[in-house]
């Protein structure tokens, strides 16, 4: 293309898929560390986990009852003397000869001479005798060793994510530390004159920075560790301080929140360019979120990322919540988990869409045999954040896609349970 810009790969409108397969590509998790087990939860595995110990390693009761042997059972009214207890945590010192057994409650350690566990409701005591009222299989109620998992078996692998479970079935495995992916460090700017914090007085012309807050969320939910540099004033030199301070703090992922449109005062690209970045597209064939810059460089020996959001408070979300989310997931060591769309049916009339694929923020509701029934907002202008808020979901119209009328069907994704 005649004139066109080196620094950008894809030119133009690019498709909203498209664009997430150029976020996603050749994505690696950024590093890896090793951390004790009780901080892991929800963290991936780097590597797999071999078990250091057989569980359980010797047998143990499933129940509180009596421990002997199968071979002194003559049926029922099988009278045996009572020598001894065990309990868990403390084994029984001795041997259990012909015609004798011992007390032994759940979680404890089978003696050797022993190979049945009579429960205590079979059971008959009198003193030192014990009248077994009703026979067992020979090794009931007996776990044997190396039941649950052997020394040595790998039971779990690199990429599992530590859910409750793996957590509990690593400790078994008795290892107290695991070698996990890093979070990414995610370096989030605020740019423009006219921002202030929350609480800060706003003078005439300014307004309240409201976006950084909704994307560090999302960032942070979806598994990075976030780096809220605040705002960058409408200058070169301010927003460039910014940046270095993101690369230097280590980001893996730079993201802006404004000035990635094609003003005088949209400093974004030519300021990420300075640094080395080149960038994957500009603008993205999608409403809201038409001004989204996606980019990378290699800066201090690693890849680093760029998302330039749009200023607009529902644009930047809405961007973060398909684009950002699933590529922090990769970074992080994660599935991608991408959005996925649901199937809905359209509550109201709509009219034909344009040339941008839209995600209208809409109302759901069940219907009466449990299908959603979803409708837009009236308006959606991509600045009201009330209405964002008040969505239960977000509703896909495809490029050009015609007229629709009540009771067609329709992709939404979800925003909350309904």
């Amino acid at each position: 293309m005649a004139g066109a810009d080196p620094n950008i790969l894809h030119h133009g409108l690019v498709p909203a898929p498209k664009a997430l397969q150029l976020v996603l590509e050749d994505v690696e998790p950024v590093g890896s560390e090793r951390i004790d087990l009780a901080s892991a939860s929800n963290r991936v595995l780097a590597e797999d986990l071999k078990a250091k110990r057989t569980q359980p390693p010797f047998p143990a009761s499933a129940m509180d009852g009596y421990a002997i042997r199968h071979s002194d059972l003559i049926g029922n009214e099988t009278v045996l003397n009572l020598i001894g207890e065990t309990a868990a945590g403390h084994p029984f010192d001795g041997s259990v000869g012909k015609g004798e057994c011992i007390r032994i409650f759940t979680g404890a350690p089978v003696p050797d001479d022993c190979d049945t566990i009579i429960i205590q409701e079979n059971v008959r005591a009198d003193g030192d005798l014990i009248t077994i009222l009703e026979t067992a299989d020979l090794g009931k109620f007996v776990r044997q060793a190396g039941l649950d998992f052997q020394q040595g078996q790998t039971l779990l692998t690199r990429g599992t994510v530590l859910d409750p479970q793996s957590l509990s079935l690593a400790a078994s495995m008795n290892h107290p530390v695991v070698e996990v992916y890093q979070k990414p460090k995610i370096a989030i700017i605020a740019t423009g004159d006219e921002l202030v914090l929350p609480g800060q007085a706003a003078k005439s012309g300014q307004i309240i920075a409201s976006n950084t807050f909704g994307v560090a969320a999302i960032a942070a939910d979806a598994g990075a560790e976030v780096d809220n540099l605040g705002i960058a004033l409408d200058t070169i030199e301010a927003l460039q301080q910014k940046i270095s301070q993101a690369l230097e703090n280590g980001a893996d992922l730079i993201v802006t929140s404004g000035g990635a449109s094609v003003g005088d005062h949209d400093l974004v690209k030519p300021v990420m360019e300075s640094f080395g970045f080149v960038f994957s597209f500009v603008k993205i064939a999608m409403r809201p979120g038409k001004p989204v810059i996606f980019g990378k460089a290699e800066i201090g020996g690693k890849t680093r990322r760029f998302f330039g959001l749009a200023g607009n408070p529902v644009s930047s979300l809405v961007s973060s919540h398909i684009y950002l989310r699933p590529l922090i997931r990769l970074l992080g060591g994660y599935p991608a988990q991408t959005v996925q769309p649901v199937t809905a049916i359209f509550d109201c009339d709509l009219l034909a869409n344009d040339e941008r694929e839209d995600y209208m923020r809409g109302i759901a509701r069940r219907g009466k045999n449990g299908e959603i029934l979803v409708a837009p907002f009236p308006k959606q202008d991509s600045s009201m954040l009330a209405t964002l808020a008040k969505a239960d979901c977000l509703i896909i119209r495809a490029i050009k896609a015609p007229s629709a009328k009540v009771g067609e069907a329709t992709q939404v994704i979800m925003l909350r349970d309904i």
